[in-house]
């Protein structure tokens, strides 16, 4: 392999993060656990996070460009006081949901994208609670393939 893929190109580009993020926000909505949580959200909200984890995982800069990157997305969890409980139900919720949506199910993409959703959710959770003050100015995490990279036949 000449060029390694980003997380974004293995997985499908722009439509496969807003197939994920539409699957994955149905099945929230009618979650006892995480319905609450995103009772207040718009229908534009799974079409934002699809682009924030596209960017994350080395896509266009669209969520930094028109929602505000990283200090945004940090902005959007004050006050929520997000519980362990809901933490966990929410990671394993889009990991179910990425199965649906169609995203690779190469272990060395689950591998990466489960990775980001364990620490992306747990600054969510972190950054949610009573007190915190998030970060004024921080960069777009951006997410690789870790210990190893996608599976190549060749």
């Amino acid at each position: 392999m000449a060029t390694l893929p980003t997380l974004y190109e293995w997985a499908g580009g722009a439509a496969a993060f807003d197939r994920l993020t539409e699957v994955f926000y149905r099945h929230v909505h009618a979650d006892p656990v995480l319905s609450p949580v995103f009772a207040h959200v718009g229908p534009e909200h799974a079409h934002n996070v699809a682009l924030w984890l596209g960017e994350v995982c080395g896509g266009p800069p669209a969520y930094t460009d028109e929602h505000g990157g990283y200090p945004a997305m940090l902005r959007h969890h004050i006050g929520l006081s997000i519980t362990p409980e809901q933490r966990a139900r929410w990671a394993a919720l889009i990991a179910d949901a990425a199965d649906e949506a169609g995203l690779p199910d190469d272990p060395e993409f689950r591998s990466a994208f489960v990775a980001y959703v364990e620490w992306g959710s747990r600054i969510g959770m972190v950054n949610s609670q009573p007190g915190t003050t998030p970060p004024a100015a921080a960069p777009v995490p951006r997410w690789g393939w870790g210990e190893a990279p996608p599976y190549n036949p060749d």
